[in-house]
């Protein structure tokens, strides 16, 4: 208890908690890739190392002689793995949160079992060759295992939501050998924000994961070229950034049709009405057929084949460019639209950099003078790279930073960052989500970022009414009415009719005042009610319930317990309701500055 108040307490705690995390992301990360190469290696009897997209062929010898039957084989798998979660879940269950959803509405609470399966699953559609990435795992696992050690020391909310942010961090920083990409990550995507109370943990823990996965599972660089291999004609100036920003909205409008073709095809097999597990299988026999008709760099995540496009000698045909990129799009799409686990994070920087080829060849052809800027085409290909895969993950310093880290070229990041907010900038205005929100919208969720607003929905009306309150019936007579509740009383008073049911609220100062006026008949009550068809349910949130007041321009309304059964069962005040809201934005701003509450 003792160490649970310290950890509480302490913001050198939370940091040494992100070190923690940042290790076991780095061990999730490191055993996660080698699992997917041994299943790999072995599916496709594949070279110690060797790289499924890196082949320029698919291999005679795995899985009986055909290998292109193997991502349908990790379909079967990934069913079976999916009727075995589900049924571990029961019924009416929801499912697995992601990092995003889990700090944008739970207060960073994620399921570790949840996380496990979800990794697992990610480990099967990857290493048997499905065109998802890895990322959604390593960050899934990492900040699970992080959501899990913080719940255990009962830490509070905002520090709940930083320590999964450094999860996911560790996890993308371990993945790619990038600290800063890592920590930008999480502050844009997990976090939702950037502060002093949230550097020192997110960082720790990125370079913690990126050490642990380095020193477990060294891998090459995602790229291997020098600054001055990005450029053909002098150093690189301002004058190339038109050409970078003109890439930057091709690959904006790119990354949007993909998006939307994933939801097509996504569509397409729900309307196929066959069973949830068997969808992966025949997703897995359209990419293998379609690796077999093309390429094999469609198959997996696409280092090796990145690797392949990065490299300053590679020289590949427009044509072959383009047909790769579409078959690429297709084949993603169809791997998540079926089933597969996993996501767009490395698909989008694999298709960026072969936009970013086919706009440093398409160019020169439509464009005069195109020759004279200074960038080579695997300095468009990085360009790209990141600007694609902005628009898709919704990172856009996550982006810059992974190109610096990549090149350590300061001029070509400066064209990054110039081509990478024109492209989510096009993307936010055109199409309004990143590809994990967009999910979320389709699911029914409002949910734009990380940013906290569970709050907002936990803030409830049913917790913030009186409970105290005597309904009275709507034919009292009004002498009685007047004797119970005489001037200077609780102003409000909550009618009921005859069945119990909701009929209006009756201002006790109108109902004294009518009964001066007694010039045209006995006053009745029905004569004073107000607001019989506005009212208040005690789910609604405390935005919601704003809306309503100002709807009925009442300081009152009454709480039912349903629009139907109209049961009456508390009252709530739109003074109340905006002290309330108040004072969670004020604690909220506190734990965005690290301020003590």
């Amino acid at each position: 208890m003792r160490l649970r108040a310290w950890v509480r307490a302490s913001e050198l705690a939370l940091v040494l908690l992100a070190a923690v995390t940042g290790c076991l992301g780095g061990l999730a990360v490191a055993g996660m890739s080698g699992a997917t190469q041994i299943l790999r290696e072995v599916l496709y009897r594949l070279p110690s190392g060797q790289r499924l997209s890196g082949l320029t062929a698919l291999p005679s010898g795995g899985l009986m002689g055909l290998s292109f039957l193997a991502p349908a084989l990790g379909g079967a798998v990934l069913g079976l793995l999916l009727l075995a979660s589900t049924r571990g879940r029961g019924r009416g269950r929801r499912g697995v949160v992601d990092p995003i959803e889990a700090n944008a509405l739970h207060g960073g609470r994620m399921s570790l079992r949840g996380s496990f399966d979800v990794a697992a699953q990610n480990v099967v559609s990857n290493g048997s060759g499905a065109s998802v990435g890895l990322e959604a795992g390593y960050t899934q696992i990492a900040a699970g295992l992080a959501s899990r050690l913080g719940i255990a020391f009962e830490m509070r909310r905002s520090d709940l939501r930083t320590l999964v942010g450094c999860g996911s961090a560790a996890a993308i920083a371990a993945a790619f050998g990038s600290p800063l990409t890592g920590a930008f990550y999480a502050f844009e995507l997990i976090i939702g924000t950037y502060t002093i109370a949230t550097l020192a943990p997110v960082v720790v823990a990125a370079l913690c994961g990126s050490l642990v996965a380095r020193a477990l599972a060294p891998q090459p660089a995602l790229v291997d070229v020098g600054a001055l291999a990005l450029a053909r004609n002098g150093p690189v100036g301002a004058e190339d950034t038109l050409p970078c920003l003109v890439l930057g909205l091709a690959c904006a409008g790119f990354a949007v049709l993909l998006m939307r073709g994933v939801t097509l095809v996504e569509q397409g097999f729900r309307a196929s009405r066959l069973p949830a597990p068997v969808r992966p299988v025949l997703g897995g026999l359209c990419v293998g057929g379609l690796a077999l008709m093309t390429t094999p760099q469609i198959l997996s995540a696409g280092h090796g084949a990145l690797h392949l496009h990065l490299a300053p000698e590679s020289a590949m045909g427009l044509l072959a460019l383009a047909g790769l990129i579409a078959a690429k799009a297709v084949a993603s799409a169809v791997s998540i639209g079926s089933g597969f686990r996993g996501g767009l994070f490395f698909a989008s920087l694999f298709l960026g950099a072969l936009v970013g080829r086919l706009f440093a060849g398409l160019s020169p052809l439509v464009w005069p003078g195109f020759d004279s800027f200074g960038l080579a085409p695997v300095g468009y290909a990085v360009i790209g790279m990141s600007a694609f895969a902005a628009a898709i993950v919704g990172g856009p310093l996550t982006m810059t930073f992974l190109a610096l880290e990549m090149t350590g070229s300061f001029p070509v990041t400066a064209l990054v960052l110039a081509s990478v907010i024109a492209s989510s900038l096009t993307v936010r205005k055109t199409f309004g989500y990143s590809f994990a929100t967009w999910r979320f919208h389709l699911r029914g969720e409002s949910i734009r970022s990380a940013h906290d607003v569970g709050w907002m929905r936990n803030l409830t009306v049913g917790r913030m009414m009186r409970k105290d309150i005597r309904p009275v019936p709507l034919d009292t007579p009004m002498a009685t009415f007047l004797r119970a509740h005489p001037l200077g009383s609780p102003s409000r008073v909550v009618a009921v009719d005859e069945q119990g049911r909701y009929a209006g609220i009756i201002l006790v100062p109108d109902a004294h005042a009518r009964a001066v006026e007694q010039g045209d008949g006995p006053a009745q009550l029905a004569d004073i009610v107000r607001h019989a068809d506005a009212f208040l349910l005690a789910d609604m949130s405390v935005k919601q319930a704003a809306k309503a007041f100002d709807e009925a321009e009442s300081e009152a309304l009454a709480v039912l317990d349903g629009a139907d059964s109209r049961r009456v069962i508390g009252l709530l005040t739109e003074s109340h309701t905006l002290k309330r809201y108040s004072d969670e934005l004020d604690r909220q701003r506190r734990a965005m500055l690290g301020e003590a509450a």
